[in-house]
């Protein structure tokens, strides 16, 4: 695995991560994977105001994670999938790095554990 600092992790990771970070942001995200909506749609089921929702609409943008259509009046969201690919994938390298590590250690546990036995 290539091991990635911090220089050479891309920005737009950083804030796909931090959007992702709050639980109303996911939720609006797994709200667009339905379809588009409006503001006034995806705030139903919140108990925050509609300037709120569209505070983490704002964020979620930012991060690319949705796009909005500039063309109405209503701006609905929809989701955009690019960004989380990244995110995935980053994830996926970490997971492996990680899983190669501990699949070390339980050999090394292994080995141990024969030598006390014997």
């Amino acid at each position: 695995m290539e091991h990635i600092g911090y220089e050479t992790t891309p920005r737009s990771l950083d804030r796909v991560f931090a959007a992702l970070s709050d639980p109303t942001r996911r939720a609006i995200l797994m709200r667009l994977g339905d379809g588009e909506a409006t503001v006034q749609d995806i705030a139903k089921p919140f108990e925050i105001s509609q300037p709120a929702i569209s505070r983490h609409l704002k964020v979620l943008e930012n991060a690319g994670l949705i796009k909005r259509s500039t063309n109405r009046q209503t701006r609905p969201a929809q989701l955009t999938a690019g960004p989380m690919k990244d995110a995935v994938r980053w994830l996926e390298e970490f997971q492996a790095h990680w899983g190669a590590r501990l699949d070390q250690l339980d050999q090394l546990l292994n080995e141990l554990q024969e030598k006390d036995t014997k």
